[in-house]
């Protein structure tokens, strides 16, 4: 099997161990029992027929999804084409908003649905620290503010039999008083409470290097975001881009991964690319 490397995104930088150093290096080789799909790929064609694209999903051999939006279902009508098509969704996205505002609607849907995870996908306007152009110490502050918001959720989820993740992009990554404000969440949030969905496109977009943070953070990352990427940043289906996925999975144990989903957020043909990828993660395990 051609192995790939992953690489840093740097001008000038070099390339990390390739997979099979790092697979030597933890001694296992660690695959999901079932690959996921974070729906929001799919997004145009939920929009459109919401059980008629889940079933495709199944179809390409999908075992999980991650949803990003019900598209006017009720939670009972979702978990019956779940179960129709025996599928299972740990997690489901929601907007800060909707956390701060719907709290009690999200956990009755999970309940309803099967969700294991809530997770927070993205900070918004005015949500997100800086917004009112704080830089500088005022700025690191407000992420630790957030942290001990992004706190509070993981206790009522707790409370409520549910787990709750923080999804990164790339603006966690910036580097403020020498502190990376992602870094900053991670060390000020409570290892039981927030768990953290790691999304390995924007982790290398933005400078990061996932092993880096496994190292780091060992048991942080329960769930991942499997996104290629290529060496001039462009988002592509996985096995076409440059990031070294089956080294990063030999690493699941360190990092605490439990879920894998894959994910294109402008993919041409939606379809094409979730079987693209889906046929790239099988052969990992052929």
């Amino acid at each position: 099997m051609k192995r790939r490397r992953f690489v840093r995104n740097s001008l000038g930088a070099g390339l990390l161990l390739t997979s099979a150093g790092r697979a030597a290096a933890a001694g296992i080789r660690t695959l999901p029992e079932a690959w996921g799909l974070q729906l929001y790929t799919v997004r145009s064609l939920m929009a459109r027929d919401v059980e008629r694209t889940i079933a495709a999903v199944a179809r390409i051999g999908y075992g999980e999804v991650e949803f990003a939006g019900y598209f006017g279902r009720s939670p009972a009508q979702i978990r019956a084409t779940l179960e129709a098509e025996g599928l299972t969704a740990p997690a489901v996205h929601l907007s800060l908003q909707e956390l701060r505002s719907s709290f009690e609607g999200a956990v009755d849907a999970a309940a309803q649905i099967g969700h294991r995870y809530l997770v927070l996908p993205y900070l918004a306007g005015p949500e997100r620290p800086g917004a009112d152009g704080a830089t500088g110490t005022a700025l690191v502050d407000g992420y630790r503010r957030l942290a001990d918001e992004l706190n509070g959720l993981g206790a009522r989820c707790r409370d409520a039999g549910l787990l709750f993740a923080y999804h990164n992009h790339d603006f966690e990554l910036e580097e403020v008083n020498g502190l990376r404000l992602l870094d900053v969440m991670i060390e000020n949030t409570d290892p039981e409470l927030v768990r953290y969905e790691i999304d390995l496109f924007w982790i290398v977009h933005g400078g990061g290097d996932p092993f880096d943070y496994f190292e780091r953070y060992p048991g942080r990352f329960d769930l991942c975001h499997v996104k290629d990427r290529t060496a001039d940043g462009e988002m592509v289906d996985v096995g076409a881009g440059v990031i070294d996925f089956e080294a990063i999975f030999a690493q699941s144990a360190q990092a605490g991964l439990i879920h894998y989903f894959v994910e294109h957020d402008t993919p041409g043909d939606p379809m094409a690319s979730v079987r693209i990828s889906y046929e790239h993660l099988a052969s990992l395990d052929a």
